[in-house]
């Protein structure tokens, strides 16, 4: 079952697609769990440092797998299974010597998420996503928020438990809003931030405040940024972004009222409107780099574009 297409109609976000089944139901179930882990056709997937090993070749890349009893030592989680019943599970720990003693094959590295993204399969890019969400948790949150004793993994891995006063934790999510905010003659907004280097460019976003509606989310922040009120908000889709844990929530938003833009000079260097005729020029020239085609952002551009776009930071 592919998971491809967005919820809110965008195409090829390259970490919102998914083959495997999440089992959710045998979280729970110890006895499947153990069966699973001694079956020879199980496969691992050992993430390290928000990485793990891929064999990559040209334009496509595929994930490297160990069986269990090759697994190095660490939390473990359970990633759920594909049409044919192989489970998979990941494991948080050092990452596996390439060529396990073998000739080292030269196209097998460790390589993050944001790189290998656009380039898995869409069984691999889940399973990847899934995992490295997980094990940057599992990596913050060995003590209790409550009382501060030691928590340990249960659920397969999807939550953690208190020793001490038996409190229940889940991963923790970020939700963010992106948005691209258009004018009346259908011009785009892009913006530097203040802490990105020269021609790096992309659509507004943030994070979403307590008590806040995901809209209200990006009213405020286009606002507070550029100074433009907007209006007929409009979600078009959502990609995770474990980097740590953030939720990026897409939207379009047109612009009301003026059309200055007044940056706040904190979070926005500088911002400024582009019709497509611009926005083509200008990436030409080597005068605005887009967003990479792993992010969102670049994707709801292309969206509004109309066709595919260069991006690279």
């Amino acid at each position: 079952m592919s998971t491809g297409l967005g919820s809110g109609g965008l195409r090829n976000l390259a970490l919102s697609r998914g083959e495997v089944d999440r089992v959710t139901a045998r979280r729970a179930d110890t006895e499947w769990l153990a069966a699973a882990w001694a079956a020879p056709a199980t496969r691992v997937l050992v993430v390290g440092d928000g990485r793990a090993l891929v064999r990559s070749g040209g334009s496509h890349a595929e994930l490297v797998f160990v069986p269990p009893a090759q697994a190095p030592e660490g939390v473990r989680f359970l990633l759920g299974t594909d049409a044919g019943g192989v489970v998979y599970f990941g494991v948080a720990g050092p990452l596996p010597v390439p060529g396990g003693g073998q000739p080292a094959d030269p196209g097998v590295r460790p390589v993050s998420l944001r790189e290998a993204g656009p380039l898995l399969s869409d069984r691999d890019a889940g399973l990847m996503t899934h995992a490295v969400a997980l094990a940057n948790w599992h990596a913050v949150h060995g003590h209790c928020p409550r009382c501060g004793a030691v928590t340990e993994p249960e659920l397969a891995g999807h939550a953690r438990r208190c020793v001490a006063d038996g409190s229940e934790h889940f991963p923790r999510l970020d939700p963010a809003v992106i948005m691209l905010v258009t004018d009346p003659g259908d011009r785009c907004l892009l913006a530097r931030n203040a802490l990105w280097p020269e021609r790096r460019v992309s659509i507004l976003a943030g994070f979403i405040d307590p008590g806040e509606s995901a809209e209200q989310a990006v009213a405020r922040e286009v606002h507070e940024e550029t100074g433009i009120t907007v209006g007929d908000v409009r979600y078009v889709g959502s990609q995770p972004w474990p980097m740590p844990r953030s939720l990026m929530l897409g939207f379009r938003a047109v612009a009301t009222g003026s059309l200055e833009i007044t940056v706040d000079s904190e979070e926005i260097a500088e911002a400024r409107w582009f019709s497509r005729d611009d926005l083509r020029a200008s990436i030409a020239s080597g005068e605005i780099r887009l967003p990479p085609p792993v992010s969102i952002a670049h994707r709801i551009i292309e969206s509004w574009y109309g066709a595919p776009l260069e991006g690279a930071w």
